[in-house]
This record gives structure tokens, sequence and C-alpha cells, in this order.
């Protein structure tokens, strides 16, 4: 049995990184913070695919959400069935600069992006890692281009806290190699999803496409590709990897 967490798995990235899941043979606990409608939809589509779905609503930068998330997996498919996890949940938020950014803003980003993603992935190598009893596993990190661009006068903050999940990815993988488990980071970069619009910025992906070698946006359906990929077993000599999914940006 393969059981996998998708956090913001409810739309986008997350919403394609299930569905496509699904289809490869993995069961999907859909994770959202708020919009549990559109998470049972993708729950939905996850079941019509002949795979079993959980929703969990659960505010990734709150670890007792976490926690209690991780608890509702063990109660409904146990306590080792978990093999995967996708670290996907994140915010943005309007373009501004570092000089002007309230505590708040900083404190949500890093709560959210960076501490978010360890609880997550802290409470998974806990039930996936040979060294706790478990049978292996895979993590996935959302990380992002800007992670190595900066995003200045944009979202350093943003490329902050992605950056640490890059740093994050490689020691977490050096870790627990030796204990069945792998880690790695899909690094996407101007990808048409919803994020753009809680950013202010609707329009962001067809603005920024020229700036593109490739001269256009990446769907969530192409990062969600690469994300399977390293969560699947053809990827088992692969840990400690940022994949780039950037259209040569």
């Amino acid at each position: 049995m393969n059981c996998l967490l998708v956090t913001g798995g409810s739309r986008g990235i997350g919403a394609a990184t299930a569905l496509l899941a699904a289809e490869r043979g993995w069961d999907v606990a859909v994770n959202c913070a708020r919009d549990a409608a559109a998470a049972e939809a993708v729950a939905a589509q996850v079941r019509a695919r002949g795979r079993r779905a959980l929703v969990l609503q659960a505010d990734v930068g709150d670890e007792a959400a976490v926690l209690a998330m991780f608890a509702a997996i063990d109660r409904e498919w146990g306590a080792q069935a978990l093999a995967g996890l996708v670290n996907n949940a994140g915010v943005v938020d309007v373009a501004a600069r570092v000089d002007t950014m309230s505590g708040a803003r900083i404190e949500r980003m890093f709560r959210i992006n960076v501490f978010g993603s360890m609880w997550c992935a802290r409470e998974a190598v806990k039930r996936m890692s040979t060294r706790h009893g478990g049978r292996g596993g895979a993590i996935v990190n959302l990380s992002s281009a800007a992670a190595r661009i900066g995003s200045p006068g944009q979202y350093v903050d943003y490329a902050a806290a992605k950056a640490a999940i890059d740093l994050f990815t490689l020691g977490l993988a050096r870790e627990v190699a030796t204990e069945g488990v792998r880690v790695n980071a899909v690094r996407p970069g101007i990808i048409e999803t919803d994020i753009h619009a809680s950013g202010g910025q609707p329009d962001r992906a067809k603005q920024m496409a020229p700036q593109v070698p490739m001269q256009r946006a990446g769907s969530a359906d192409e990062v969600a590709r690469a994300i399977v990929w390293l969560l699947s077993d053809e990827a088992s000599y692969t840990t400690g990897a940022v994949l780039d999914v950037t259209g040569g940006r």
C-alpha cells in the first residue's frame, strides 16, 4: 500500500500532484488550510481513479495542527502506511522591498514555508524511516527558482524561505540516506497557478513568460510529473537533489 500526503493539495501544483499520483497507484491524503470543498473535489477525483483519499484540513504553519493531521492518517490508514510526503503548501505575499516588510509578514512566510515543511518532514520520517521501524519512503519538498534568483523588489522573504528549503532538503537527505528515506526538492519557475493572485499579481505568469528561455509559463501538470517521478522507484538512486522545472530560467 502506497499512501501519500500532499500538503496544499486542494489546488495548483498540489492538486495536479495528487491526481497524477493516484494514476500511478498512490492512495492520497489531500491537505488544505481552508478550502475543504476544493480538497474534497480533488479527493473525489482521486477516488474516481480507483484509489483511496482522505481530506485533512490543517494549517501546516501550526505545529499542533500538523501533529493532529499525521495522527489522523495513522488512525485511518495505519501508523506505517505513509510512504510519501509532498511538502507543497506555501504562501507568497504582495511585492515589496525588505525595508517595508512587517515582522508579521516575514514570520508568516517562514512559519508556513519553512517551519511547516520541517514539521511535516519530521513526522513523515518518524513513520517511514527504518530507524523507527518504518519501511522507507520518499519526501519531495517544493522550492522555487526564487531561491537562486533572490526576487529583489518582489519578495526576498519568499526567496530566502525557499533557499532554506533547498538546504534543508540536502541536509535531511544525507541524514536519513541509510534509513530507506529519500529526500529531494523540485524548484518550479514561472508556473500558471493561483498563487500569483494571492500575491496580488494574477497575470504574473503571462507577464513573466518573455523572460523564460522557452518563452512560456509552465503548467502545474509539468511540475507534478517531476514530483511524482521523484516519489517513484524510478528515482531510487536520487536523493538530496533539487530539480529545476523552470523552462530554462
